[in-house]
């Protein structure tokens, strides 16, 4: 996730002529320079934001159609993001059941009737 381009903002962006996106393989390269330090120095939080951020992306192009079912576009980033989901959604429904009264924050869109 962290070394692929596709689940990176800032290429799509470019991709796209927005802005913030120029000199996207500069901010590629630093965006793994950070990634890098930060597992270096075990800095979890940074660590897993970097990581939600590439997420983030990936949920786009699957909500918005550019990792579809059955195609074999950017397949890498989407099993990648499985296997990363795989493992820390247990980590957080653990989280969350170890600690019944903690102020979890609501769901932006809960169900409405």
């Amino acid at each position: 996730m962290l070394d692929n381009q596709y689940s990176f903002a800032s290429f799509w962006k470019h991709h796209a002529s927005k802005t913030g996106g120029g000199g996207r393989e500069i901010t590629i390269e630093a965006a793994k320079r950070a990634a890098n330090r930060a597992l270096a120095q075990r800095d979890t939080p940074v660590v897993l934001s970097i990581l939600f951020d590439r997420l983030h992306v990936l949920r786009n192009q699957l909500v918005h159609g550019g990792a579809t079912r059955n195609s074999n576009a950017n397949r890498n980033q989407v099993r990648d993001g499985a296997a990363l989901l795989g493992c820390l959604l247990p980590v957080f429904i653990d989280l969350m059941m170890d600690h019944p009264d903690e102020e979890w924050t609501m769901p932006n869109y809960p169900v409405v009737d």
